[in-house]
């Protein structure tokens, strides 16, 4: 009996190719590799109910002729887009332990999402929410084996605690701030009202400084060198009133500086009780009034003072209020700055409308036009250079270099230094104006306005064009003394 010739090309067995195939193209060897589950997403190997189902798939003698490309794993940058669409799955077969980052991440956010590094405490309140993050990472490491996403935010986690020192252990962030508030903490209560939904945009804050002869920024950054001889409120709200005194620096001028402040933080619910402080030229203390240097119960105090150098430099910490305020002294006279939550400083009574760091200084005492700049009456021609020259200690050149010194960068405070050492002969005025811009760089939330340059216009005093500083400040020394 004759054999059947099988046909050419045709491959043994019961599986059989459904349509021709090209003379040239040569049979794929079988792949050495043995089977394995594809990607499924995640980072984690197929569920065993997905293996079953392959098996049973096999079983049925339906075996594929070509072995499907085996996928690779998506960048990393295609697993942030996913994680943060909610799209990333494990495929149709769920595994019973699922990897949670996503939420540890959503919840790390929301802890974090209204703090701000340039408030007090920021430090603690972040380590607190860095270690309830990593808790969270290992409480679903197991579920997480093998997920880009999850080892990227461990690895996250560790370079962000050695960069803000944050111990391993201690208090963690509660991702219920319900549970964490605290009514004597203006940040804890901002954050909850923002978490709830009542306040969609982080708390706003406002920073307002005095110094030198003296020199106003207002909470609205406006530049303005003013007289006020006597006592003036710069601020007089529902929570906190700051008031200053300032006398004559020079004998005939109208230049003055700050010899006393005070500040009354008034009494807020359970938080603490009314104190005052009160700081005079040589007598910069570490305590209120009344002898205390805290307010508030408990081992985290609503209110502080804090010394940072004996007679010179005290700085006070309002929790309640968000609140920060810096008092220096240099040579004779004092400085301060302060920075508070927008919402508190508008928080005033019609009759309380004569506060310096809400309005400025009043017209009549401004001695230039409100943007730092000397006011002129237009058709004056600019004084001679030797009536500068008049004051012991300085010329413009000179006064120029050693402002410069400290002030690299020529804006409103190295002016304000220049014309504080033409005044009045004082080198202290040099270090007033550089320790009035090291405090808007520690307190002034918004690093773009930290620098305020002399506007230069039609505005211009004395004539203006490319020697508008110089003639400023020639313009506004006549000002003073005359």
């Amino acid at each position: 009996m004759m054999r059947k010739k099988r046909k050419r090309g045709a491959p043994p067995g019961p599986c059989r190719s459904h349509g021709p195939r090209p003379a040239t193209a040569p049979a794929p060897p079988p792949s050495p590799e043995p089977t394995r589950p594809v990607w499924t997403g995640m980072g984690l190997r197929a569920a065993p109910s997905c293996a079953a189902a392959a098996a049973a798939a096999a079983a049925t003698g339906a075996e594929q002729r070509h072995r499907p490309p085996r996928l690779s794993p998506p960048p990393l940058e295609l697993l942030l887009l996913l994680l943060s669409l909610g799209l990333l799955h494990s495929g149709d077969c769920q595994q019973p332990a699922q990897c949670r980052i996503q939420k540890c991440t959503t919840d790390f956010v929301s802890l974090t999402s209204h703090l701000n590094s340039a408030i007090d405490g920021f430090d603690s309140e972040f380590c607190k929410a860095l270690r309830a993050y990593a808790g969270c990472t290992q409480r679903t490491s197991k579920a997480c084996r093998g997920n880009l996403v999850y080892h990227s935010a461990v690895l996250g986690i560790s370079d962000l605690m050695s960069q803000r020192n944050c111990s391993k252990d201690g208090p963690t962030s509660s991702t219920n701030p319900e549970v964490t508030h605290d009514p004597c903490n203006y940040h804890s209560h901002a954050g909850a009202r923002e978490h709830r939904g009542g306040d969609q945009n982080p708390p706003n804050y406002l920073f307002c400084g005095l110094f030198g002869d003296p020199h106003l920024r207002t909470f609205k950054d406006h530049f303005q060198t003013c007289k006020v001889e006597g006592a003036w409120p710069l601020i007089d709200n529902n929570y906190l009133s700051v008031q200053v005194t300032n006398v004559p620096v020079v004998p005939g001028s109208s230049a003055t500086a700050t010899n006393k402040i005070t500040i009354i933080f008034k009494a807020h619910h359970e938080c603490t009780d009314q104190k005052v402080y009160q700081a005079v030229t040589d007598d910069l203390p570490a305590a209120f009034v009344d002898g205390t240097t805290s307010g508030g119960d408990g081992d985290a105090k609503s209110l502080r003072i804090v010394e940072r150098e004996s007679g010179r430099y005290v700085e006070m910490h309002a929790r309640y209020i968000g609140t920060t305020v810096f008092v220096r002294q240099l040579g004779r006279y004092l400085t301060l700055a302060i920075r508070m939550p927008e919402d508190l400083a508008m928080s005033y009574e019609e009759s309380q409308d004569l506060q310096l760091c809400v309005n400025g200084c009043p017209l009549s005492e401004r001695i230039d036009d409100g943007q730092g700049q000397v006011s002129a009456i237009l058709g004056h021609s600019p004084p001679h250079t030797s009536l500068v020259q008049a004051w012991p200690g300085y010329t413009l050149e000179t006064a120029n270099t050693q402002c410069h010194e400290k002030m690299p960068v020529k804006d409103i405070y190295f002016q304000s230094c220049v014309f504080d050492l033409l005044t009045t002969g004082d080198a202290n005025f040099t270090a007033a104006a550089h320790s009035a811009l090291e405090d808007v760089e520690a307190l002034h939330p918004r690093k773009e306005r930290w620098h305020i340059f002399p506007s230069s216009g039609k505005g211009t005093p004395c004539g203006g064009g490319s020697v508008s500083l110089s003639l400023g400040l020639l313009c506004l020394i006549l000002i003073v003394f005359l």
